[in-house]
């Protein structure tokens, strides 16, 4: 009886010390390993942009929309509205994500897209039909730093009066920041607007 006690403990102690060994320090070091492979070591470590004297500045997986000191004088781009926003534009709360949950014939989520379109025409010099989808409709994490080429070409004119960048210049900045659907056919095109603030701060 002890003896085949004392087998089973060992055999089980044998097994703890296997599984400790493998899940425990061979698969998490593997795992390491792999995510920092020339090409897969930026995803792993969070996509972190990172400027030239080595100071983080942000991610891009992750839009922030910026707030100007001078609303009449805003030189930034701006990302998709946030559920998190307690203002109908922004900003939203970086430390949470999510959509409202709000289905499209819920009126507080029509008013809010109507307050939007509005504040963005007036923001941008343009009549509201002018407004695209994206500019209006939150991500459904609520920090999607990529908006449609069409809203980033609807924000040139005044990022370009405010700046004193020529428009043209801002075109090809934004160009730079685009991220094209794959193989042209899966998802759509979309541009970076982290990214594209910092290019244009330089």
């Amino acid at each position: 009886m002890l003896t085949m006690l004392s087998r089973q403990m060992g055999a089980a102690l044998r097994m703890l010390l296997v599984a400790t060994v493998v899940l425990g320090l061979v698969y998490p070091l593997a795992v390491w390993g792999v995510a920092h492979v020339p090409g897969l070591a930026t995803q792993a470590e969070g996509s972190i942009i990172v400027r030239a004297d080595g100071t983080p500045v942000g991610s891009t997986l992750i839009g922030i929309d910026p707030v100007a000191a001078d609303p009449a004088n805003d030189p930034y781009f701006h990302t998709r509205p946030s559920a998190s926003a307690e203002d109908v534009l922004g900003p939203g709360d970086p430390s949470t994500s999510g959509g409202s949950n709000r289905g499209g014939f819920d009126d507080d989520l029509l008013a809010a897209v109507e307050q939007r379109r509005e504040a963005i025409a007036q923001r941008e010099g343009v009549d509201p039909d002018q407004v695209p989808a994206d500019a209006v409709t939150a991500s459904a994490s609520g920090v999607d730093p990529h908006i449609s080429p069409e809203y980033a070409e609807l924000q040139v004119p005044r990022v370009a009066r405010v700046t004193g960048l020529g428009e043209e210049e801002l075109r090809q900045l934004v160009a730079a920041s685009t991220q094209h659907a794959v193989l042209g056919i899966f998802g759509a095109d979309g541009v970076n607007v982290t990214e594209l603030n910092l290019a244009i701060a330089g």
